[in-house]
């Protein structure tokens, strides 16, 4: 069902602290996190191998992890170092750790195979930790399958009609094609909107009332990251030759990670580079980035709500298709080559 050798976004940095325990299911596995004295994030199975109580349960002694239910006693590394009682410790008892990596702001983990862990092969998000960009960092959870919110990660034709009011902007965008190219681990997508009313959000963060030239240029790489340059500028400026002097820019990272076969979680922003002494615009775009992906979130769980009561519901493919079916189609291959290799080493 998931992809195990890869990189999954585990939680923003502010959420795990040395203070206390941090849980969070990933891919199906219950994990624990928790910073040392040197800010270093430890992450194990939030499981105690005792009796399977849950470590997060527990408290941290001096950067240590015990259990709160018959009191075994884990360090950073994984090792059991004390068990009430007896003296030995028992085969067994140690847990595996996960590699995790901190980087501009994310906290990435590696639930597969921890030699093939490569942070290389972590994408880049530079902006969130530039003092020259500025956003909110926030996350939802989805109670769906995290596939759903990819499709609608990869298809910007519904922004007009489910985000009429907040990211979309003309009906007209909807006939714009989308320029999609394959790349070895996802797509690279790109669509303009040319001499069009500017995206309400746009229009509420400049006041701009003339037309613009619009672009969302985006990358979704596996197991389910975007990362997208977009803007708008004055129509007939030259954004699209790469002219970007007097237009709005900004960056977004989203994530999707999923907790099981149907709850994902959803980390994202959005930063701009312009007015970044004024936090009203920082406020201000992020509450109506909220307000789109309140949208989307109620949409994609009706869809959900309704293919469930007929599991063998076809869903009929229309041009607008193409990207998240090339990105159904590469998860599904690297799956079954994972599985196939894992079965063969088995």
């Amino acid at each position: 069902m998931f992809l195990k050798n890869t990189w999954y976004v585990a939680g923003w940095s502010h959420e795990v602290t040395d203070q206390s325990l941090f849980s969070r299911t990933i891919i199906g596995v219950p994990v624990v996190m928790w910073r040392d004295a040197q800010g270093k994030v430890t992450a194990l199975p939030d499981r105690c191998p005792h009796r399977g109580a849950p470590l997060s349960k527990g408290r941290l002694e001096e950067g240590a992890l015990r259990c709160m239910y018959h009191g075994m006693m884990f360090n950073g590394q994984g090792a059991c170092i004390h068990i009430p009682g007896q003296e030995r410790i028992p085969p067994g008892a140690d847990l595996p750790t996960f590699p995790v990596v901190e980087r501009n702001k994310w906290l990435w983990i590696w639930m597969g195979e921890a030699d093939k862990a490569d942070p290389s092969l972590i994408p880049d998000t530079y902006w969130l930790d530039s003092p020259e960009w500025r956003y909110k960092p926030d996350y939802m959870r989805y109670n769906v399958d995290y596939l759903l919110i990819a499709d609608n990660l990869l298809d910007f034709s519904h922004l007009p009609f489910v985000h009429e009011k907040t990211l979309g902007g003309s009906s007209d965008y909807a006939n714009m094609r989308a320029d999609v190219k394959r790349l070895s681990q996802g797509l690279r997508i790109e669509r303009w909107h040319m001499d069009a009313p500017p995206a309400p959000f746009v229009k509420n963060l400049t006041n701009w009332t003339q037309n613009v030239d619009r672009w969302n240029m985006y990358d979704f790489v596996v197991p389910g990251v975007l990362l997208m340059d977009s803007g708008s500028a004055p129509a007939g400026s030259g954004a699209r030759e790469g002219n970007r002097q007097g237009a709005v820019e900004f960056r977004s990272a989203q994530a999707l990670t999923p907790e099981t076969e149907t709850s994902t979680h959803y980390f994202f922003s959005q930063a701009h580079n312009f007015a970044l002494d004024d936090p009203s615009v920082t406020e201000k775009l992020h509450a109506t980035l909220l307000a789109g992906f309140n949208e989307d979130w109620d949409m994609i769980h009706a869809q959900f709500n309704t293919l469930s009561l007929d599991p063998g519901f076809k869903m009929m493919p229309l041009n607008v298709d193409n990207a998240l079916g090339n990105f159904r189609a590469l998860m599904a291959k690297l799956i079954s080559t994972e599985q196939t290799q894992l079965s063969r080493a088995a």
